[in-house]
């Protein structure tokens, strides 16, 4: 007499880290961080065409308390290169940025002591996304390989050890956020 014996008809079995996977990766909240034309290619996903609400995501957070995916549109100068990292710092764990189109990802065409070649230079980057500008359907295609990735991410100590070995950020836990 098992315990799937016990439990009415109709009830699915899973493991927490399973279902703690599916529930994060399906209430992505993205900050906008749009710095060039990546921007619109961003704004066009919003729409209604591409419908970003679909995934739930159709508000864009103004704040970065309220966000845990980030989303670095275009070219980023050494001036703003802080302000990311400070927005970036603020918003709660976990955490995900996507590097959206060359610039983001590489400082694209310009090659010079203003851009910064590449976002990751300044915050962990998950996935980056070529183009020039990114059409939407890119966009909306990383974000479905960042929801994959997601639902995958271990939960606690082994979660913990993960991202120390991909060398990511790990918070340390003080009295404040235990």
């Amino acid at each position: 007499m098992g315990f799937e014996e016990k439990l009415p008809g109709g009830v699915l079995l899973s493991s927490v880290e399973a279902l703690a996977g599916w529930a994060r990766s399906s209430s992505l909240w993205p900050a906008t961080f749009g710095l060039a034309c990546c921007a619109i290619e961003m704004m066009a996903t919003g729409a209604g065409r591409y419908d970003l609400a679909r995934f739930g995501m159709e508000v864009f957070r103004p704040s970065p308390r309220q966000a845990d995916l980030m989303i670095v549109a275009g070219r980023v100068s050494q001036k703003m290169a802080p302000v990311l990292r400070q927005i970036y710092d603020q918003m709660p764990e976990p955490k995900w940025v996507i590097a959206m189109g060359v610039c983001a990802s590489s400082g694209g065409m310009f090659n010079n002591y203003a851009i910064v070649q590449g976002v990751d230079h300044v915050v962990p980057v998950d996935m980056y996304l070529p183009g020039c500008p990114p059409r939407p359907e890119m966009l909306m295609d990383a974000i479905l390989k960042l929801h994959e990735k997601i639902k995958h991410e271990p939960l606690g100590e082994r979660g913990r050890r993960a991202l120390e070995q991909q060398g990511r950020e790990v918070p340390a836990l003080t009295g404040s956020n235990r």
